[in-house]
């Protein structure tokens, strides 16, 4: 700091003495006039530079605010980066464990279709296996009938009294028939009279 102004120098005109052989007065008048001017300058140049280096300083103390005003913002971001990370990786689980359930019943529903659908056709099988068998038995017992039929003689002329005579059998029994049938009836109504009746006890006939 500058003890001295371009005051004090142009009042020190009159303090000094003045002795023989001196500096000539004018000379010294004109240099402390000089010296009192620079000094000025001087001071005015100090002035100028004191209120740019404020300047200076109102700014380097803003930009350190936006600098940490920035640096506040890039803290947030990259928490909020983190944040919408981990919200995206919950959101793609949710969907994937969905898509997984979903995948699962849709398998599950082919499976269970499938199995009806299986079932079904096993039926079908079974059924065509009998009717097959059933199908195949009675050709077995057709073509049977067919090759008793060509086994037979062939008739060459129609003898009306065997015809009569096979009519006449179909129509009532022949004697052997009849007796055979009465002889049955004897031994029928026999058992009933010999069976004792279920109140009657069998040492009693005794």
């Amino acid at each position: 700091m500058i003890d001295l102004t371009p005051l004090d120098i142009r009042q020190k005109r009159g303090d000094f003495r003045k002795g023989m052989r001196g500096y000539d007065p004018a000379e010294v008048d004109g240099f402390l006039e000089l010296a009192a001017e620079r000094l000025e300058e001087v001071v005015k140049a100090l002035r100028a530079l004191e209120q740019e280096a404020e300047v200076l300083r109102a700014r380097v103390e803003g930009q350190e605010g936006r600098q940490q005003a920035v640096q506040d913002a890039l803290v947030t971001a990259q928490e909020l980066r983190e944040e919408i990370r981990e919200q995206a990786r919950r959101e793609a689980d949710l969907v994937l464990r969905e898509a997984e359930e979903d995948a699962r019943r849709i398998r599950e529903g082919a499976q269970r279709v499938l199995a009806e659908r299986q079932h079904e056709l096993d039926e079908l099988n079974r059924a065509r296996d009998r009717f097959l068998r059933g199908f195949r038995t009675l050709l077995e017992r057709e073509m049977d009938a067919v090759r008793v039929e060509e086994e037979r003689p062939i008739l060459e002329k129609l003898d009306l009294d065997a015809l009569q005579v096979f009519r006449s059998r179909r129509e009532r029994p022949s004697e052997d028939e009849a007796d055979h049938a009465d002889d049955v009836d004897d031994r029928d109504s026999g058992d009933d009279l010999d069976e004792p009746s279920p109140e009657e006890d069998p040492h009693d006939r005794s």
